[in-house]
């Protein structure tokens, strides 16, 4: 059986993430759910991106097919996390360059599985790899974590989550959370500066609609990178 996923919007900003279940018979969309309920972390294999093969035997030879099929779209099109398990799953996540929120379409996620699902089972049929892998391919979705910095970079024109520990302070226990939106980047010193975003998270409840004050919105928050430990996109819904 085979998955693909599709992010729907509403606006401007995705809102859900749907799982297709593709078969010969019939087309199935549910709700996607995924493997495990672990936070994502930066290198993951999954919403932090990055390879994580597990030692399994296949992993290299099933990572060097995903990178030949790619090769057949795009340039803008790149391999976001590629994640190989003992029990005989591959979890891919394309990220497309070109769109604001790197997001590739659902027909070019169903593309791309067709392919690697046609050049595992040929592969499978050689004895090359096991024959009976099961494959899931996706968008990188709204919960992808943001690398630091060029993700930033990339993601400068949106709020963003930022999960933070403040000058002076070491402790976990100490970490702040806000929605702001990236002001300026200082590269030699690694620093970054922000500014509140304007969203309803950052409004007083009781100013019924009113914009931030020029007070909150003057207000900057300067950090080095060492001490910005989670950075997420900020949906609204």
């Amino acid at each position: 059986m085979e998955k693909t996923h599709e992010i729907s919007w509403t606006g401007e900003q995705p809102v859900l993430i749907l799982v297709s279940y593709e078969t010969d018979q019939d087309l199935v969309i549910e709700e996607w759910v995924e493997e495990d309920d672990t936070d994502p972390e930066i290198g993951d294999g999954g919403a932090g991106g990055g390879i994580v093969l597990q030692n399994v035997p296949w992993g290299e030879k099933v990572l060097s097919i995903a990178r030949e099929v790619l090769l057949q779209f795009d340039d803008d099109v790149k391999l976001y996390s590629f994640k190989t398990t003992p029990r005989g799953y591959i979890y891919v996540r394309l990220d497309k360059l070109s769109n604001e929120y790197g997001c590739p379409s659902i027909e070019l996620i169903e593309s791309y599985s067709r392919e690697y699902k046609k050049r595992l089972e040929e592969d499978g049929f050689k004895g090359e790899i096991p024959n009976d892998l099961a494959l899931e391919v996706s968008s990188p979705g709204a919960e992808r974590l943001l690398r630091i910095p060029e993700d930033l970079l990339r993601f400068k024109d949106f709020p963003m989550v930022v999960s933070y520990v403040e000058e002076g302070t070491e402790a976990k226990s100490q970490e702040k959370s806000g929605v702001f939106l990236l002001d300026s980047i200082e590269t030699e010193t690694e620093h970054c500066v922000w500014k509140l975003a304007d969203v309803r998270a950052n409004r007083d409840p009781a100013s019924k609609g009113r914009p931030m004050s020029r007070k909150r919105k003057d207000w900057r928050l300067k950090l080095p990178y060492s001490k910005l430990n989670r950075v997420t996109l900020y949906i609204e819904y």
